[in-house]
C-alpha cells in the first residue's frame, strides 16, 4: 500500500482515502475509529467523517499478574477461540466462521479470512481436543469459495459477517454466514469485499494442515482452488517479481507487492508442492521466495516491507512481521538475523501511568511493536492519542514462535549453546519464555468486560490486538480489543507449533 510519509510530524487521523487499497490489517484504519458511519467513511475524504472513539474497557482485577501458569492460560486462550467460533448458533449450525474481534471494536460480527486461518492452526495444535472447531472453520472457507454470490474462481473474500447486527445507519443485518439463497454472507458493510495474495495464502496454509490433520481430500482440493487462482491473478511480471497485492472490491488489480504476503506464498506453495509432489507449485514457491529475497537489506538485517509499483522497494517503514515470518517460513541463516533486530529496534514497553498508556494501574507489558514508525507515532484515532510503547500482543507471540522455532533449528546436529547467527541458544529459548509470559499478562490485564454478540466474554480468555492504542505507520491502528488473531499466534507460539512448515503443528 502506499506509505505516509514518515517524516511528517504532525498528529493525524490516519484514515484510508478514496482509491487506498485494503489489505487483511487496513481494516482497522476504519473499524479502529469506531466508525458511525463507515460507508461514507469509503468513499470520503478523512477530514469530511466523523466518528465515535470504541469502548475500551481495560481493568480486570488482575493488576499483580506476572503472566504465570501456562497450562491455564493455554485452555483459557482456547476456551475464547470456542466462544468466538460458536457465538451465533441459530444462525450457523453448521460450516461456520469465527467473529474477529470483540464487539468493542465495532465492526460487529465481522470474521476476517486471514483471522480464522490463524485459529484453525491454533486448534490443530492441541491435537484432536479442538479438531471439530477446525473442521467447522475449515468447512465455513469451503463454503464460502464455492458459494460465492459473485465469483466461481475459488477467491475468498477480505471478511464476512458471521451474526445478526444493526448497522450505524440503521440497516439490519439478520443472517449467519449462510444467506437464504444460498450464497456467502459477504463482508459489504465495511466495504471487505477485496481479495488479497494474503488473504488467500493463509487460509490455503490452514487447509493443507486441516487435510493432514484428516486425510479430508475437500481441505486440499480447497487449497488448490487458491493457489490457481493466487498464480492466475497475481504473478507479477515487474522487476521485482513475486505476487503483487490482489484485487479490490472492484476486483481491479492493486499492484503493490508485499514481502509479508510473499513470504506467506513460499510457505503456501511449498507446503502444496509437498501435498501434491506437483513441481508447478515449487516454482511458484520459488517466484516468491525471489521476491523475498530482493527485500533483504544485508547492512541493517532486515527485511524491507515490499514495494508500491513492483520496481522501487518501500525502505521505510520497517514492520515487524516479515522479520518473524521470514524466518519462520525460510529458516534462512541470513534471515535469522532480522529476528535480533526486530526485538531490539522495535522493542516496546507499556507501563501504566507512563504518558498515554491505557494499561490499568501497576501493569507493565513488554514485547515489540508493529513497525519503526510506531515507536514515533504522533497519530490519534478520533481524538485518542495512539501510545508509541504499545505492544503488538500478536507481533510479540510471532516473535517468540521465531525464537523458539530458530533456538530449535539452528542448533540440530551441533553444540546448541551458540546458534548461527552467534546468538546462544538458551538466550533464544529464555527470550521466547519472557515474551510468553509478558502476553499472558495482557491477558490476564487487560480487555474485562468485553463481549462476542452482546454476550460477556469467558473472564481472562481472550488476547487484547494491543497493550494500548497503536499506529503501525501504515494507515491504521491496533486497540485494546480482544482479538481472534492475536490469541491464535499466542497458541501456536506456547504449543511450540511453526505454521509456516510442513507438519509445524504437529
Amino acid at each position: 500500500m502506499t506509505l505516509p510519509d514518515p517524516h511528517d510530524p504532525a498528529p493525524v487521523d490516519r484514515r484510508p482515502g478514496p482509491g487506498r487499497a485494503l489489505d487483511r490489517r487496513a481494516f482497522l484504519a476504519l473499524s479502529g475509529a469506531g466508525a458511525a458511519a463507515l460507508t461514507t467513511l469509503l468513499a470520503a475524504p478523512a477530514s469530511a467523517t466523523t466518528a465515535a472513539t470504541p469502548v475500551l474497557p481495560t481493568a480486570g482485577g488482575h493488576g499483580g499478574s506476572h503472566g504465570g501458569d501456562q497450562r491455564g492460560s493455554v485452555r483459557r486462550a482456547q476456551g475464547f477461540l470456542d466462544v468466538m467460533t460458536d457465538a451465533y448458533p441459530e444462525q450457523n449450525p453448521g460450516p461456520r466462521l469465527a467473529q474477529s474481534y470483540a464487539d468493542q471494536l465495532g465492526l460487529f460480527s465481522t470474521a476476517f479470512v486471514y483471522d480464522n486461518a490463524l485459529a484453525i492452526c491454533a486448534s490443530l495444535t492441541a491435537g484432536r481436543a479442538h479438531l471439530d472447531r477446525a473442521r467447522a472453520l475449515g468447512d465455513g472457507f469451503l463454503f464460502a469459495q464455492e458459494n460465492d454470490p459473485a465469483h466461481d474462481d475459488g477467491r475468498l473474500r477480505q471478511a464476512y459477517n458471521v451474526g445478526p447486527y444493526v448497522f450505524y445507519d440503521g440497516t439490519p443485518q439478520e443472517h449467519g454466514l449462510v444467506l437464504p439463497d444460498g450464497t456467502a454472507n459477504i463482508g459489504w458493510q465495511f466495504g471487505f469485499l477485496g481479495t488479497a495474495v494474503g488473504d488467500m495464502a493463509w487460509p490455503g496454509i490452514a487447509l493443507l494442515h486441516l487435510h493432514a490433520a484428516t486425510r479430508d481430500r475437500r481441505y486440499l482440493r480447497g487449497a488448490l482452488r487458491i493457489a490457481e487462482w493466487i498464480v492466475a491473478n497475481t504473478w507479477s511480471t515487474q522487476p521485482l517479481g513475486g505476487f503483487s497485492f490482489g484485487v479490490d472490491a472492484a476486483n481491479a488489480p492493486v499492484p503493490n507487492g508485499s514481502t509479508e504476503h510473499n513470504v506467506d506464498c513460499v510457505a503456501f506453495f511449498r507446503q502444496l508442492a509437498a501435498a501434491t509432489r506437483d513441481r508447478r507449485w515449487t516454482r511458484a514457491s520459488e517466484h516468491a521466495r525471489a521476491f523475498v529475497d530482493r527485500m533483504w537489506e544485508p547492512d541493517g538485517g532486515y527485511l524491507y516491507t515490499g514495494t508500491n509499483d513492483g520496481t522501487e522497494i518501500n525502505r521505510d517503514p520497517l514492520p515487524l512481521d516479515p522479520q518473524t515470518w521470514g524466518w519462520l517460513a525460510l529458516r534462512d541463516r541470513r534471515y535469522a538475523r532480522a529476528l535480533d533486530w526486530a526485538a531490539d529496534a522495535l522493542a516496546a514497553r507499556d507501563v501504566a501511568g507512563d504518558g498515554v498508556s491505557q494499561l490499568p494501574a501497576g501493569v507493565a507489558v513488554e514485547g515489540v511493536t508493529f513497525s519503526s514508525a510506531s515507536l514515533t507515532s504522533t497519530a490519534s484515532y478520533n481524538g485518542l492519542p495512539v501510545h508509541p510503547q504499545g505492544v503488538w500482543l500478536e507481533g510479540t507471540a510471532q516473535l517468540a514462535a521465531a525464537l523458539a522455532d530458530r533456538d530449535d533449528k539452528s542448533g540440530r546436529g551441533r553444540d546448541k549453546s551458540k546458534d548461527d547467527t552467534g546468538r546462544g541458544g538458551k538466550r533464544d529459548r529464555d527470550r521466547a519464555a519472557h515474551l510468553l509470559r509478558e502476553v499472558r499478562v495482557a491477558q490476564d490485564s487487560v480487555g474485562a468486560g468485553q463481549t462476542v454478540g452482546g454476550a460477556a466474554l469467558p473472564e481472562r480468555s481472550g488476547v487484547v490486538a494491543a497493550s494500548s492504542l497503536l499506529d503501525t505507520g501504515f494507515g491504521f491502528g491496533y486497540f485494546q480489543v480482544q482479538h481472534v488473531g492475536a490469541t491464535s499466534w499466542y497458541l501456536m507460539a506456547a504449543a511450540g507449533a511453526n505454521p509456516l512448515q510442513v507438519g509445524g503443528l504437529r
